[in-house]
């Protein structure tokens, strides 16, 4: 029970922070935040799918919080991308 206490609690923080991102994202309103709630709910049916197939197959609990992390970290890594691309495109103002 301690062992995957750790990881669980570092999965929360990695979470607020995507989930910081995609309201960010989501706040936007245009097409990239319709594209973004869309594929939120396809990556949460496609995790249903993985952590059902893997406990299944006798995956363990760590494995699979360890593979979710995964994919936070992914989604983090792709939404901070994003936005950084997008600012530095972003023409700034020199004060004369």
């Amino acid at each position: 029970m301690l062992k995957t206490w750790f990881p669980v609690m570092l999965l929360a923080l990695e979470s607020s922070e995507v989930i910081g991102l995609r309201v960010a994202k989501l706040a936007g309103g245009d097409a990239d935040a319709w594209h973004e709630a869309h594929r939120m709910v396809s990556e949460k049916s496609d995790a249903v799918i993985e952590v059902s197939a893997a406990l299944l197959c006798g995956a363990s609990t760590g494995e699979v919080i360890n593979r979710i992390r995964g994919h936070v970290a992914a989604n983090a890594t792709r939404l901070s991308t994003e936005g950084r691309v997008r600012r530095s495109g972003a023409r700034t103002w020199k004060s004369n």
